[in-house]
């Protein structure tokens, strides 16, 4: 029987509604084509552009729309110009993590063969590991409440045993499941900064509390400024990462970086009953409107959702299709010839994203 689910769609700012509509459109098509599966998408407004416009940047109805959705689709928020009083800005994302406790913030890290990278890689040497950033509390806690006086400031960084519990449990899954399908040796990271700082010496207690339960897998630490430098020395060792917030943050950026940019960086970020899907990049209000927007992280953040449906739904077609979607994206940025700007390409974004379409095809 067919299976219908429901997708909430968020546009976003600056270039995403362009980067969205291709996605939206490959998406409809592999749908239309498989018999297993149905996607019905529902326009949720939210961000700068709709706060500029009328005061309210996250509408309560678009939250319900993204409440009782089977996934959640979203594209680059924000605009720098626009911004709340206190001089924040306007971040729906950041919202909604918090208000569906999506405490799994999921950034892959995959250089295929062929694929450019600014890393000179060993022969037979391949990128693939997955980071993974808690993405409720640590220091973002306090987003947007901090205290600031003339002369000092000050932000809250919390860590919590009941999120860090979950969140550790989310890793160890993910890289059994790795491990399964032969895409990785079943290693857990910690990065944390355990040495300095109590509340990290705290996440590392819970996170080799969890790693008992799995002798199966390996579990290791590494400090976070560590980190960083192997994974620019040695990115083939990882497998899956995890860490606090605000590391993440910053740990995602370079793992795009080894991607070749924030243009081929896709992110989901997980709960226990929802899950918001979108790429890590930003608006580039600079470039909205010209047709040059890079659209494969979008894609991919959208294979990333099919995936996840078809896990969570037990539903091969999804996967399936989620699968092909993520290699047909990979197909075309190792051939080279449909790359956008950002890659050193000349393609825009319209006949990227029909490159990707007629992978598919083939």
């Amino acid at each position: 029987m067919n299976k219908g689910y429901e997708v909430a769609v968020f546009h976003g700012d600056g270039i995403g509604p362009e980067i969205m509509a291709p996605t939206l459109e490959i998406l409809r098509s592999l749908s239309e084509r498989n018999a297993g599966y149905s996607l019905t998408f529902t326009d949720a407004p939210a961000g700068a552009a709709h706060y500029a416009a009328t005061g309210d940047s996250f509408p309560t109805t678009s939250l319900d729309i993204a409440r009782g959705a089977d996934a959640i689709l979203l594209s680059a928020m924000g605009l720098p110009d626009v911004r709340y009083p206190d001089g924040t800005e306007i971040s729906p994302q950041i919202d909604l993590r918090k208000r569906l406790g999506l405490f799994a913030g999921v950034r892959p890290v995959k250089v295929s063969p062929g694929q450019a990278t600014p890393l000179a890689l060993p022969d037979k040497r391949e990128i693939d590991f997955v980071l993974i950033r808690e993405s409720t509390e640590g220091l973002f806690y306090s987003q947007g409440t901090g205290e600031v006086c003339e002369n000092e400031a000050r932000e809250t960084l919390l860590i919590t045993r009941d999120v860090s519990e979950k969140l550790f449990r989310f890793a160890f899954q993910l890289a059994q499941s790795r491990k399964a399908s032969g895409r990785g040796p079943g290693r857990v990271t910690c990065v944390d900064k355990a040495n300095v700082f109590r509340a990290f010496a705290f996440f590392r207690s819970i996170f080799d509390a969890e790693a008992a339960h799995h002798p199966h897998l390996t579990a290791d630490h590494s400090y976070v400024d560590a980190t960083a430098l192997w994974m620019v020395q040695k990115p083939w060792e990882f497998d899956v990462l995890v860490t606090e917030n605000m590391f993440g943050d910053i740990l995602s950026d370079l793992g795009a970086g080894l991607m070749g940019g924030l243009g081929l960086a896709p992110s989901a970020d997980i709960g226990l009953d929802h899950a918001v899907f979108q790429p890590c990049h930003g608006s580039a209000p600079d470039i909205a409107g010209q047709g040059t927007a890079n659209p494969f992280a979008m894609i991919l953040s959208a294979a990333m959702m099919l995936e996840w449906l078809g896990m969570t739904h037990d539903n091969p077609a999804l996967s399936s299709d989620g699968e092909r979607l993520r290699e047909a994206v990979e197909t075309v940025t190792a051939d080279g010839h449909n790359l956008t700007r950002d890659l050193g390409g000349t393609a825009g974004t319209q006949e990227a994203a029909k490159a990707v379409m007629d992978t598919l095809s083939t």
